[in-house]
């Protein structure tokens, strides 16, 4: 009885198989194009596809210069730099560039017991700016039968890492030559 179930299933898999085959070609999906209209240089390519709006373009206003959707989050940013150096004594769990977030391990000190924290860093701008990043601290609170509670804390904590890591990026700043060569920078009143 299962044999034979087994045996229609793949028939039956085998037959849509083949009718899939047989259709696709004919949808459109797949067109024979000449080698020689098709542009060699990926970026004439792209700009081909999408006058023929085969493609899209993500974050346009930035190539075209009238916004700021392009972000570069490399170790020549200083809010970057200034946020690894700073939370250097915490595990990372996700350190991602490109996206501009970095979170760390749960961690905890050896006097607090059953407790440990996560600290998130959004990267909102690559600007040295108070809104362009966000800090958020989970705490996580086990009892001794092994079951922890998640929650996010609102405290001074993460606001203070905020200041110190746009201390640290304005310092940075001021130090390398090589991210605005001469200009002079001063510290921003409410960060002295």
């Amino acid at each position: 009885m299962i044999r034979n179930v087994y045996k229609n299933l793949k028939l039956t898999n085998f037959l849509t198989i083949l009718l899939l085959t047989a259709l696709i070609p004919g949808c459109g999906i797949y067109k024979k194009t000449d080698a020689r209209k098709v542009p060699v240089n990926v970026s004439d390519r792209a700009e081909k596809n999408i006058r023929e709006g085969k493609g899209f373009r993500v974050f346009d206003k930035a190539r075209q210069g009238g916004g700021t959707g392009v972000f570069s989050f490399a170790s020549s940013n200083p809010m970057w730099r200034a946020s690894i150096n700073l939370l250097d004594f915490a595990p990372f769990s996700n350190v991602d560039y490109s996206g501009g977030i970095i979170i760390t391990d749960w961690f905890s000190d050896e006097k607090t017991e059953n407790e440990s924290l996560k600290i998130t860093v959004k990267f909102l701008s690559n600007e040295i700016r108070a809104d362009g990043i966000n800090v958020i601290i989970h705490k996580k609170k086990c009892t001794n039968n092994g079951q922890c509670k998640v929650s996010k804390i609102d405290s001074t904590l993460a606001n203070e890492i905020k200041v110190a890591i746009l201390k640290e990026a304005t310092i940075l700043q001021a130090n390398d030559p090589n991210l605005n060569p001469g200009k002079d920078y001063k510290m921003p009143e409410g960060l002295k």
